[in-house]
């Protein structure tokens, strides 16, 4: 299990950050039918106070900002100070007063009981080094009644993975993932989201399975190299392919990527958890 200090770096390391910052457009134009989903799941209200777990650069707590309008209010929490300053420029382009940031573990949150209104986290909740201590952490800053909100990903067994990562896993072998590592499918299967939520003591857990469109405006190049730069589950599996052998590995990647193109954009579709539970 990685340390905090080994998260941070990780999460926020520069090459990610670079990544981050040159594909963002087109990162959060992929992301963002996913990001509406789990926002209509939420079903925030104008006026809310909100607390997005695990922010990166900046969603869904941008989106939630534009929803409870000026008289409410969203905090993005993320160990990474880095990506949290992203996702301020993000919201300051789009002129959001009603958005904060804070570098926080989602495990020791520094905030009084009953603060907010309702919590999300996007493709964030897998990655908590103790969900259960993490979401009752979550609880305990929400008001009573509020809801907490999760989207997190299916199994790996989809067009996004496979063509991906799971093709240089069929060539190089070995373990997909480090078994102490992060871990994106941990709560692929059915309820056990749910199971972690009722253990942190939540009330009216709901999960469901939903596709849901997950689409690249470019080329397989584009979003290959996008991939390699930012997924850091992957990366000890990525470290193992032998220099020589990229070209090829590069090379077949994007001819399965392709499989999903239309010549301008890469349709893979996403499966995708949502949860809920309340306070």
């Amino acid at each position: 299990m990685m340390s905090k200090p080994e998260a941070e770096r990780d999460w926020g390391n520069q090459y990610r950050l670079v990544a981050s910052e040159r594909w963002k457009a087109k990162s959060a134009a992929m992301g963002q039918l996913a990001t509406d989903a789990l926002v209509e799941y939420a079903q925030p209200k104008a006026g809310m106070h909100v607390i997005d777990l695990a922010s990166g650069t900046g969603e869904p707590a941008i989106t939630l900002a534009r929803r409870v309008g000026p008289q409410g209010h969203v905090t993005a929490i993320d160990l990474s100070a880095d990506l949290l300053e992203i996702a301020e420029k993000r919201a300051h382009s789009r002129a959001l007063m009603n958005f904060s940031t804070h570098k926080a573990d989602a495990h020791a949150l520094p905030f009084a009981n009953n603060s907010f209104d309702l919590g999300t986290s996007r493709f964030g909740v897998m990655f908590f080094r103790d969900p259960q201590k993490a979401l009752g952490e979550l609880r305990r800053v929400l008001r009573p009644g509020a809801r907490a909100c999760f989207l997190a990903w299916g199994s790996f067994d989809q067009p996004y993975w496979s063509s991906t990562v799971g093709t240089v896993h069929r060539r190089i072998g070995g373990p997909l993932l480090s078994a102490d590592g992060p871990n994106p499918f941990r709560f692929a299967s059915s309820g056990s989201l749910s199971d972690v939520l009722r253990a942190a003591d939540f009330d009216c857990v709901e999960e469901q399975t939903r596709f849901v469109p997950w689409t690249w405006p470019g080329s397989p190049e584009e979003v290959w190299e996008q991939m390699k730069a930012i997924s850091v589950p992957f990366r000890p599996l990525l470290d193992r392919v032998p220099p020589d052998h990229w070209p090829q590995v590069d090379a077949e990647v994007c001819r399965e990527v392709a499989r999903y193109s239309d010549g301008e954009n890469i349709s893979f579709g996403a499966s995708v958890v949502l949860a809920s539970g309340r306070k």
